[in-house]
């Protein structure tokens, strides 16, 4: 039987394993912090790269339902306050998902997490995931876990252009931890002080639809059919399908049903926040993810930036393949980098309060 060491034999030196670590968005967002990444684990291959090259931990490829316990805890140093990030994919919950499910979710993810807290006992715990999980029974259950094994949580959902972040992304932020109280720490909402697509993007070399960047190969935008060639030069900022002439709408935008759908095949303007930057986000008809000006979806780079990935974040090797829908699936669904270094940020202010350091 697993035995952890107790928290009070513990140092204040921290370690973090990242569970369902993606392409490393959370995980370099609080090395950034200061923190010490122990390890990323994902069942994407192609998560590897960018995880490793980037933030320069080990990386395991493995189904998390095949995580045990004890190999778990032994990827932490031997006397460091261990921290365990958990940010369980929820895609039933997306409003941009393909794949519409009913209510028979498979809920293994989150409930294998909470096992894992169980048997483990990680002194810190974040997850961050979609507003909506705290409207569910399942999050109920997961919090009762927590407060059965003895952490102090808060929760909240914020709005990740108060730390930021370019984007109008609101996400749900856990801390816990057996050591004491645990808070996010506040963001700045002062509209003055938010990023906008235009000082994110905006110094980037201009592209048109379907051409990649010969100085940055992620540079790259999806083509254009001649039909929303059109139609996007009929866009304007922060317009809609309504600027269109007609024989460009789609059918369903002239039914009824499809004027509540404002939020496609639009551009983003320069002096305001991006929309939610999803797995689709390569795609002009996939939301409000048309440029301000060129005519043409935004690039790979541009919605990485946009999560406030750096400029020189690599998401594959140098001279290999780029895929798009493979790289903007592992962009749309990382945790926001600046997101990521202010969960850091409050786990460390935490440690020096619960050390009285």
């Amino acid at each position: 039987m697993f035995e952890p060491v107790e928290s009070e034999a513990r140092n204040s030196t921290a370690t973090v394993v990242d569970l369902f670590c993606g392409a490393g968005g959370l995980s370099y967002g609080m090395k950034q912090a200061g923190m010490d990444i122990a390890a990323g684990i994902d069942i994407d291959p192609a998560c590897r790269h960018p995880f490793k090259t980037n933030v320069g931990s080990a990386f395991h490829e493995m189904d998390a339902a095949q995580i045990t316990s004890e190999w778990l805890a032994s990827l932490y140093s031997a006397d460091s306050v261990r921290v365990l990030a958990g940010c369980a994919p929820c895609q039933p919950f997306s409003s941009y998902s393909r794949r519409r499910v009913d209510g028979n979710v498979s809920w293994e993810l989150l409930s294998k997490f909470s096992s894992l807290i169980e048997e483990v006992r990680p002194e810190v715990v974040t997850m961050e995931n979609v507003p909506r999980l705290t409207r569910h029974p399942k999050f109920q259950e997961f919090i009762e876990v927590l407060k059965s094994a003895d952490y102090e949580h808060s929760y909240e959902v914020v709005h990740c252009s108060d730390y930021g972040v370019p984007q109008k992304r609101r996400r749900l932020v856990l801390l816990a931890s057996r050591l004491g109280t645990i808070q996010l720490i506040q963001g700045d909402p002062k509209d003055g002080d938010r990023p906008t697509v235009e000082s994110a993007i905006g110094h980037l070399p201009g592209l048109g639809a379907g051409d990649i960047c010969d100085s940055d190969p992620l540079h790259r935008s999806s083509g254009l059919s001649d039909r929303n060639l059109r139609r996007i030069r009929q866009s304007v900022p922060g317009g809609t399908w309504r600027d269109w002439e007609n024989d460009l709408r789609a059918s369903c935008h002239l039914r009824e049903t499809g004027r509540t759908y404002p939020s496609v095949y639009g551009r983003m303007r320069w002096d305001d926040l991006a929309p939610t930057i999803t797995t689709q986000f390569n795609g002009y008809g996939n939301g409000r993810f048309g440029h301000p000006e060129q005519d043409r979806a935004i690039s790979l780079r541009e919605g990485a930036i946009l999560q406030t990935f750096p400029e020189s974040y690599s998401f594959v090797p140098e001279g290999g393949p780029v895929q798009i829908s493979p790289i903007a699936r592992m962009i749309g669904n990382a945790v926001p980098v600046k997101l990521g270094e202010a969960i850091g940020k409050s786990i460390l202010e935490h440690l020096e309060d619960a050390h009285g350091d």
